[in-house]
């Protein structure tokens, strides 16, 4: 982490599924560009430090099986997306919505003017709201974003009142009804409750 901020990237938070059978470790960083991005890590890789580090840590096997990265932009519905550290530390909810054709901007849209006010009626923290950066598979379909929760249980506990609430279930039902359907498709919610490690800025 510190040769990652020693290059001008900005360690977010760092995350471990609470049921982890494929071993995953989930982080966020951001950049100022792109091309900030790109310079960054080419200075990384070529730091000594780094090379070091890597060497002895690997000198049993490698430590990674698969390295997936997506590139994410922040909704304008978004709050600032920032390190935030509570004690005690947070559960934390990684959400995946995945829509039919042309309904991204209709869920965005019941987000803004909806669903984040109902998430803090009900106790949810806000943490970040992403859609995919263009030319990626899937980014114009797909909305991630983050919560925390005091708690695996208050989690459980929020959603079970959220869904209840008239509010919900009459704006839900408006916009599935001008666009003739769910917004998202079958199966196209994934939920995945992580705790932070404990080198995560965000826990």
């Amino acid at each position: 982490c510190g040769i990652i901020e020693k290059h001008g990237i900005t360690n977010v938070g760092y995350w471990v599924p609470l049921e982890n059978p494929e071993r995953k470790l989930y982080y966020i960083l951001s950049y100022p560009s792109r091309k900030a991005r790109d310079d960054s890590w080419k200075a990384f890789f070529d730091d000594p430090e780094w090379k070091k580090a890597s060497s002895e840590s690997e000198k049993d096997g490698p430590l990674v099986a698969k390295v997936e990265s997506t590139f994410l932009q922040t909704t304008d519905f978004s709050p600032p997306v920032k390190p935030a550290k509570h004690d005690p530390a947070r559960v934390y909810e990684l959400r995946i919505y995945t829509t039919g054709p042309g309904n991204l901007p209709r869920l965005h849209d019941r987000f803004r003017k909806h669903t984040m006010a109902l998430f803090s009626r009900h106790g949810m923290n806000h943490f970040g709201y992403w859609s995919l950066d263009a030319g990626q598979p899937g980014a114009e379909n797909t909305l991630l974003y983050l919560l925390s929760h005091t708690s695996k249980e208050s989690c459980e506990a929020s959603f079970k009142a959220f869904r209840a609430d008239p509010e919900w279930l009459a704006a839900r039902d408006a916009s599935e009804k001008a666009a003739g359907g769910s917004l998202t498709v079958k199966d196209g919610v994934i939920s995945i409750l992580m705790a932070p490690t404990d080198y995560s800025p965000s826990r």
